[in-house]
């Protein structure tokens, strides 16, 4: 099994696993594009958490061997597949959290990316985009998902030189949003979390949020208006907004049920 599913406490848990390094393939990706959609339609699930198997790897990007064996058309496909799925896990309205335990280079920053939050472990690895070591580009959505995070010229400089760079430096370019110390990191990441789950935070406006963000900012600016009026629409009928009113005017604390 390429992905390990996991759900409790409102969270699904998504392992990429695929010794040595989590490389991934034609067969995780499908793996992956099928958990993504399962956390997407269960209703307990309220944050999606993806991280990679044992201590060394978050993902060391595509399978090298497999690239270099197959044919033109099957890369075309595979980089075409590889896009809708991390689409899908970008699009997706729960919160998604990559926890960085390991190595994050290539393909692995490119899956990073469709996140919505990156922790990391301090110490834990590298991360960078080296594809152009190869003779090829960041094919996965790489050269897109990076500029829009740190800019063009820090993104030109960052992939045409291949470097990587400690997870501490990425920190410092809003590559990743927090690096966590300690032994217990996915505890870590867990209680991180937690503040983004019912009943402390009302979870559906928590993906409405990011469907505005993740949306919006690809629309010209009256149209991303209008989204957000939609969407502000949708949170005004829902239980957790009468609640959130409610408390507010009742001064004490909200209960929120994700609905």
């Amino acid at each position: 099994m390429n992905v390990h599913y996991a759900a409790e406490g409102g969270i699904a848990l998504l392992t990429l696993d695929a010794p040595p390094a989590n490389t991934y393939s034609y067969p995780l990706m499908r793996a992956l594009d099928e958990a993504i959609l399962k956390a997407r339609f269960d209703d307990s699930v309220h944050v999606i958490v993806l991280t990679g198997a044992g201590e060394k790897f978050f993902c060391a990007g595509a399978d090298i061997r497999m690239l270099q064996e197959a044919t033109p058309t099957f890369k075309y496909e595979f980089c075409l597949h590889a896009n809708e799925t991390l689409n899908r896990l970008e699009q997706t309205p729960k919160l998604v959290v990559a926890a960085l335990n390991g190595h994050t280079v290539g393909g692995g920053l490119e899956i990073a990316l469709a996140a919505d939050v990156r922790l990391a472990r301090k110490g834990g690895g590298k991360i960078g985009l080296p594809e152009i070591n190869l003779g090829v580009l960041p094919g996965t959505g790489g050269t897109q998902r990076l500029t829009r995070v740190v800019g063009k010229a820090r993104a030109l400089d960052l992939m045409l030189t291949g470097r990587l760079f400690s997870f501490e430096e990425a920190a410092t370019m809003g590559v990743v949003q927090q690096v966590l110390e300690g032994d217990d990191f996915m505890g870590q990441v867990r209680s991180h979390v937690g503040q983004f789950l019912p009943p402390a935070r009302a979870s559906k406006a928590v993906g409405l949020i990011k469907r505005a963000v993740q949306t919006g900012g690809e629309l010209p600016f009256q149209d991303a208006l209008a989204l957000e009026r939609e969407l502000q629409q949708q949170l005004f009928q829902s239980e957790d907004a009468r609640e959130g009113l409610a408390a507010n005017l009742e001064k004490r604390t909200p209960s929120f049920k994700g609905r």
